[in-house]
């Protein structure tokens, strides 16, 4: 799915990244807990979640996601922003919870990891 579908689905704000990379997201994966991101052997994510702090971003760089979406209306901090930026990772908020952001994005094709 491209990421200008999931921003239009999510009624997305892009915070931090090149929207212009063409990104092809082939699958999504919902979670709080940054242990479970790191266990993750798959290319091509997008990262959803309700966490916002830096450690989210350093998890996200080591986990080579290409994209995050803050869900629940969490707000990036500017170090978040600023992080992003410097590894090239896109960074967006929405409205919406976990669960109907994750709902839209499936239901319009977009496959869970597991």
């Amino acid at each position: 799915m491209r990421l200008t579908e999931i921003i239009d689905l999510t009624q997305a704000e892009v915070v931090a990244g090149d929207t212009a990379i063409n990104h092809n997201l082939q699958k999504a994966f919902s979670s709080d807990l940054m242990s479970d991101v790191l266990t993750l052997d798959t290319e091509h994510i997008l990262l959803i979640t309700g966490l916002a702090n830096v450690q989210l971003i350093r998890t996200a760089e080591m986990a080579d996601i290409e994209v995050v979406l803050l869900a629940r209306n969490k707000k990036a901090t500017p170090e978040m922003i600023e992080l992003a930026k410097e590894i090239g990772l896109v960074l967006l908020e929405t409205p919406y919870s976990i669960y109907r952001s994750s709902g839209l994005l499936f239901k319009n094709g977009l496959p869970p990891v597991y």
